[in-house]
């Protein structure tokens, strides 16, 4: 998200728009990096916690990587929304609890942080990797993920616009 309201704030994002790249490549261009990326981090993630942390993964290694890619599209998916809503650097980092932790927010807040993807991704991974469990046991959580994916990434489409 900071990468595109940086864009904007900057001014090249008017110059992308006029030029003949449609805006879904634009995000795309944005995204695929982070996405790639955000897989680079999973794999070392794994791999530190396996051989190193020795914590092993007791259920599906293919699911729990499924899962944690529809994760990252969904967080993604958060992202764009959020720089299509904001106008500045600061309000995007505000939004996304880059400078607040979530625990010294007031209840209120933290009641409406249940509705980040996070939680869900948490609670299906505990299944997966440490419980051991089928992915039926966790179809709750991947349900809800794709629906948050789906909706997010339709909203933001919608938001994202030629003009500025």
């Amino acid at each position: 998200s900071i990468s595109i309201v940086r864009e904007k704030e900057t001014g090249t994002m008017e110059i992308l728009l006029v030029s003949p790249v449609k805006p879904l490549f634009i995000i795309l261009a944005k995204a695929v990096p982070y996405f790639v990326l955000s897989f680079v981090n999973l794999t070392t993630i794994l791999l530190l916690s396996v051989y190193v942390l020795d914590v092993p993964v007791a259920g599906s290694l293919f699911w729990l990587i499924m899962v944690s890619l529809l994760f990252i599209f969904v967080s993604l998916s958060l992202g764009l929304l959020i720089s299509t809503v904001t106008r500045t650097q600061v309000a995007t980092m505000l939004l996304s609890g880059m400078i607040f932790p979530i625990e010294s927010m007031p209840f209120v807040l933290q009641l409406i942080s249940d509705i980040l993807p996070a939680r869900w991704y948490i609670q299906a991974v505990r299944k997966l990797m440490i419980e051991g469990v089928d992915i039926s046991f966790v179809w709750s959580e991947v349900s809800i993920l794709a629906l948050m994916a789906v909706l997010l990434i339709t909203i933001s489409f919608k938001k994202f616009k030629n003009r500025l």
